[in-house]
């Protein structure tokens, strides 16, 4: 399927997209299944029955710090993101309510950077390796056929980097903010000819470094990022493409407030000086996509991968709970090798009159991890000194791998009407080794396996050239993560074997309109979910879970985005988001009443921008963020109170020759509005408030050099 916004809005796309996704409304001449793709004989986004929303990488790195994904994808409609202003816990994201109550990294969704899993097979992911200074375009896909990615039930992110090309170019970058923050990257790009003849080499080369003594006390951080891209034609009918990519982070970790602390002094770190909470992340991968044109009607892709990641955290635990035998201690060694495979084949044809794609294919990924645990302190003359690695508490071997086959068809019934259905069988294997056993801490190995059909089907009709509606419904689900599994409601060892997927049935009915040159979407669904896994407990930087029963989600989307007078852009976004338990669960700590909402998730999200950005000379723009009310709790006891901040920017762009000089200046928080910018869900201790900083400044240049 191909995908072409307005003509104004052509720099939004450029290239093929959404890896992955199944070829909605695919017309028989789509060369790559499974891909949304702009070209100029594809069909425009009208014809795609989902709500996908596409950011340019150009738009993502106007007059920002280049730094987290939250500067440029909050006014996205569905999608809630939050920049904890901790770099040892990650983004918090979560679509449609779902992976808001991960209490770091993400959860929810499956996330890809160049068809590369950014989410391990269990379904924990992480954004850490995305250097947004070489990506091209994101793409997020909301809604029922996000259940054809297999283990997530929110949506999907898809971050495709740069492709060289002609003329070659270089660019130096840096950024320097509040709160001690500086970055600095450099990136260059190129190819030889222009992709079409034997031997043509297309390369992409970035990297970047980044600092901040943090907004919070306890809250530095470094992260040194490399990304790669290698394109080469080996033949007339095939190419093949090496992907590397790393990331080293250091970060200290505030760890949450209760209320009385983040109103008394939200910079505060209380705990985190006494524990020395911190974190360390290595990460490297490098992956190689093959594909090939078989004939006229049949196309080949393999996606091969494998990385490292290890992980060392410091938590604040007291002593106290780690002198129990079954306690795992408070420093967290994880050492992890992943793998993967995605092979896929796609047919093109007619059956009679009618259009006919196919696809089939079949995904394979594993991961192995040694975890260790530690007790976090050391005796030094009878006291203990916290922040030191201790003795070894924890020891075992955790396997896991996922086998899904999907098939995935795209019928052209009528030149009005459009069928897409497809299926996946997904399986989630576990295999955890215990090797730490004593006479208190007894042989905690176990094993489980969950497995789902996964359907999704879509009905679009067009009503004019510029107006298509559509109706879909898909079946998705969410395995425990290993991380889920590891700890026992009851302070035990052992998996959590108690602990059972959600699965969820959604309904949406969407609308897509062209106005002038705009695009104006609207979609209304409804998610319901058996077994949704929640946070039984939040204590000591460790969390254990439980499922919930059920769960409802209803929510309406709207999103604008008009150009208009040649070189003004206004941006309109608003969700509302009704998130309920449908069940009563007792619990110890966190009881779940039939009718409270479902922590972590904004009732209501509005977003508004307003930018004036010619090609040179003087640009400017205005934002406008208004998040609702979040509960921090199942029992809705504790919120963190709405609020709405307001953003600036401006800045010059000058070109002389060859050479591109862009300065800017932004301001976040304009009015210096005290909010809270993420929670820690059901957090044990009440320390659930994790505050956003006042009123910030920065200022940045880019300069850059074509060789032509």
């Amino acid at each position: 399927m191909k995908i072409i916004l307005p003509p104004s809005s052509a720099r939004f796309i450029a290239a093929p997209t959404l890896l992955v996704f199944s070829c909605i409304c695919a017309a028989a001449s789509d060369k790559s299944t499974l891909v949304v793709s702009a070209s100029p004989g594809g069909l425009s986004e009208l014809d795609t029955p989902a709500a996908v929303s596409v950011i340019n990488g150009d738009d993502l790195r106007l007059a920002a710090p280049r730094v987290n994904l939250s500067e440029n994808l909050s006014g996205l409609p569905g999608v809630q993101i939050q920049n904890r202003q901790n770099y040892a816990q990650d983004l918090q994201i979560s679509i449609r309510g779902f992976g808001s109550r991960s209490t770091y990294g993400v959860r929810g969704m499956r996330i890809y950077v160049d068809g590369i899993p950014a989410t391990m097979p269990d379904g924990q992911g992480q954004t850490s390796n995305i250097d947004l200074n070489s990506v091209d375009r994101v793409e997020v896909l909301r809604g029922p056929f996000s259940a054809l990615y297999g283990n997530a039930s929110g949506g999907v992110i898809n971050i495709e980097t740069l492709k060289g090309s002609q003329p070659a170019s270089i660019e130096a970058s840096s950024y320097y903010g509040s709160f001690g923050s500086w970055r600095y990257g450099l990136k260059a790009q190129g190819a030889t000819g222009d992709g079409s003849q034997v031997g043509d080499v297309d390369y992409a080369v970035s990297t970047t470094r980044f600092s901040t003594h943090g907004y919070r006390d306890h809250s530095s951080a470094q992260k040194n990022l490399g990304n790669a891209r290698l394109g080469v034609r080996i033949d007339d009918v095939s190419t093949l493409t090496l992907l590397f990519n790393s990331v080293d982070i250091k970060a200290q970790d505030a760890g949450g407030l209760t209320n009385t602390e983040w109103h008394d002094n939200p910079r505060q770190s209380p705990r985190a000086e006494e524990y020395n909470t911190r974190k360390t992340t290595k990460q490297t991968q490098a992956g190689l996509r093959y594909e090939r044109q078989i004939s006229e009607k049949d196309d080949f892709r393999l996606m091969a991968w494998a990385g490292e990641r290890e992980t060392v955290q410091y938590q604040s635990i007291p002593r106290a709970p780690q002198l129990k035998p079954t306690h795992a201690g408070g420093v967290i060694d994880l050492t992890r090798h992943y793998q993967g495979i995605d092979v896929r084949w796609t047919h093109r044809d007619a059956i009679g009159a009618i259009p006919v794609t196919l696809t089939g294919g079949i995904d394979y990924e594993t991961m192995s991890e040694r975890r260790k645990g530690y007790e976090n302190f050391i005796m030094q003359n009878g006291t203990p000194a916290f922040g030191h690695k201790g003795d070894l508490r924890r020891n075992e071997r955790n396997l896991m791998w996922n086998l899904d086959p999907y098939l995935q068809t795209s019928w052209q019934l009528t030149p009005e009407l459009t069928l897409d259905a497809g299926v996946r069988f997904s399986t989630v294997n576990f295999d955890d080794n215990d090797h730490y056993i004593t006479a208190d801490n007894g042989d905690d190995s176990g094993e489980a396996r969950y497995h789902r059909w996964l359907p999704a089907a879509a009905l679009k009709y067009a009503l004019t050239d510029a107006w298509n509606i559509y109706t879909s419904a898909g079946r998705g689900f969410e395995s425990p993560t290993i991380t889920e599994l590891s700890y026992r409601n009851d302070d035990q060892g052992g998996l959590n074997n108690l602990l059972q997927p959600s699965t969820s049935d959604t309904l949406e009915i969407g609308s897509k309109t062209r106005i002038g040159n705009g695009l104006f979407s609207a979609a209304l669904f409804q998610t319901d979910t058996k077994n949704e896994i929640v946070v039984a407990n939040s204590e000591g930087g460790r969390s254990s879970y439980k499922n919930a029963g059920q769960t409802r989600r209803r929510g309406l989307e709207l999103a604008l985005d008009q150009q208009f007078a040649l070189d003004w852009r206004l941006r309109l976004s608003w969700t509302l988001l009704d998130a309920t338990y449908r069940d009563n669960s007792s619990s110890a700590k966190n009881p779940v009443t039939r009718g409270n909402r479902l922590p972590g998730i904004a009732r209501n999200m509005a977003w508004a921008a307003l930018e004036y950005a010619p090609e040179t000379g003087w640009y400017g723009g205005a934002e406008l963020r208004y998040m609702g009310e979040i509960q921090a709790n199942d029992s809705n006891s504790e919120q963190a109170p709405a609020y709405a901040v307001t953003a600036l920017n401006g800045g010059y762009k000058y070109r002389a020759g060859n050479w591109v000089l862009d300065l800017f200046g932004r301001v976040d928080n304009l009015f210096d509005r005290r909010y809270v910018g993420s929670v820690i869900v059901n957090e044990g201790n009440g320390r659930y408030f994790e505050p956003a900083p006042g009123r910030n400044y920065g200022v940045g240049a880019s300069l850059s050099w074509e060789f032509n």
